[in-house]
């Protein structure tokens, strides 16, 4: 049975979305996560070098190349993102949607930008901290537009995931989510950030996020899928999101051309690691993963934000002082650097999360006279 919403016939639900947390999104989100840690450690040049004493090239022979694909973790990421922030949005007000945003990213990220600031500033640290004024600015999540050094190399997709919670909330949130909405969305956001690639409008690029939006948009579209997975209009959002959002990440990360490049990344690479994003994505939200449900994949995805915060500065800290203080070979050193990073964001998790993101969120989502 069909009904009609304005220009989009609606079909009825073929599959209800199944209730429970999807463990496996949260694994995915950890996969990610060691992901992006494998490139900041092992697939790219800069201050990783300091950490190992030489290019990360001559400690991994072998693995470095690999390695350089692992900056599409974050990708990977966006796509999660859309999913969930769809599940999220929808059925919530605007002020609830706020306040769960906010309070899920906050918290730790003020305590990483502390923490960071506070290690780069020990006298036996070799890494310059940021002036007090920009670390100050940084607290507010605004310091990319504002042009202000940044404390945390990965905050940059922190900027995105905030504009596209601002786009969906305005679009979606705010009138009320529904299909229709939703696809609209979708193929508005699209097509829009076609239109200012193409326009070379500084202010659009920053709005719309040409490069990115093919991601966020096409989790979105794949939470469509995880409700109805016979919906055409779903499956064309997925499809036209992958072939558009292959496209960025080739142009931006295949350095063939350039003899200087870390690592030579190929274009079958990097489109095969961009739908192994979508593919993932897609296997949970269809239910193939649905036996994927180990109670431990819970915990995995609670660390996966704050191990992303912290990992990348810290771990230089940690590598320089294992590998080129203590004389710990390269792969106990890539090991249990991992290990100690995801140690503090265990740490972070039970003592920052677990007791500001109830209060904040709270706090936030109280109704206001």
């Amino acid at each position: 049975m069909n009904t009609t919403q304005g220009s989009l016939t609606v079909a009825t639900p073929k599959a209800a979305p199944r209730g429970g947390r999807l463990r496996a999104l949260d694994g995915l989100r950890l996969i990610a996560a060691l992901m992006v840690a494998c490139y900041h450690y092992g697939g790219r040049g800069g201050d990783i070098t300091r950490a190992w004493g030489t290019s990360a090239a001559h400690v991994f022979p072998t693995l470095h190349t690999p390695f350089a694909y692992g900056c599409l973790g974050v990708q990977v990421f966006f796509v999660i993102s859309g999913f969930v922030i769809c599940m999220s949005g929808w059925g919530r007000s605007l002020r609830s949607f706020f306040a769960s945003r906010a309070a899920r990213l906050m918290p730790s990220y003020w305590v990483a930008v502390l923490l960071v600031t506070a290690v780069f500033a020990l006298p036996a640290v070799a890494y310059a901290a940021v002036s007090p004024s920009d670390v100050l600015v940084n607290l507010t999540l605004l310091q990319q537009p504002l042009g202000v050094s940044r404390v945390l190399g990965v905050d940059w997709t922190l900027w995105a995931e905030i504009r596209f919670y601002a786009l969906f909330a305005l679009c979606v949130v705010l009138p009320g989510a529904s299909r229709r909405r939703v696809i609209l969305f979708c193929a508005g956001w699209i097509l829009a950030a076609a239109i200012a690639q193409g326009a070379h409008q500084p202010l659009l690029d920053i709005v719309l996020m040409p490069e990115y939006a093919p991601f966020f948009v096409g989790g979105v579209g794949l939470y469509l899928v995880h409700r109805d997975r016979r919906d055409p209009h779903a499956w064309g959002i997925v499809g036209v999101s992958f072939l558009i959002g292959q496209h960025y990440a080739v142009r931006s990360l295949w350095n063939a051309a350039d003899p200087n490049a870390f690592a030579h990344r190929t274009s079958f690479g990097i489109i095969a690691v961009v739908a192994f994003g979508f593919v993932a994505v897609g296997a949970i939200a269809l239910g193939w993963l649905d036996r994927v449900n180990w109670r431990w994949l819970t915990v995995a995805g609670a660390l996966t934000y704050p191990f992303y915060l912290v990992h990348e500065h810290l771990g230089w800290v940690v590598v320089e002082t294992l590998h080129r203080r203590l004389g710990v070979p390269s792969y106990g050193t890539f090991l249990l650097t991992i290990a100690s990073m995801l140690l503090l964001a265990y740490a972070m998790n039970k003592l920052v999360e677990e007791q500001l993101t109830p209060r904040l969120r709270k706090a936030l989502a109280a109704p206001r006279q």
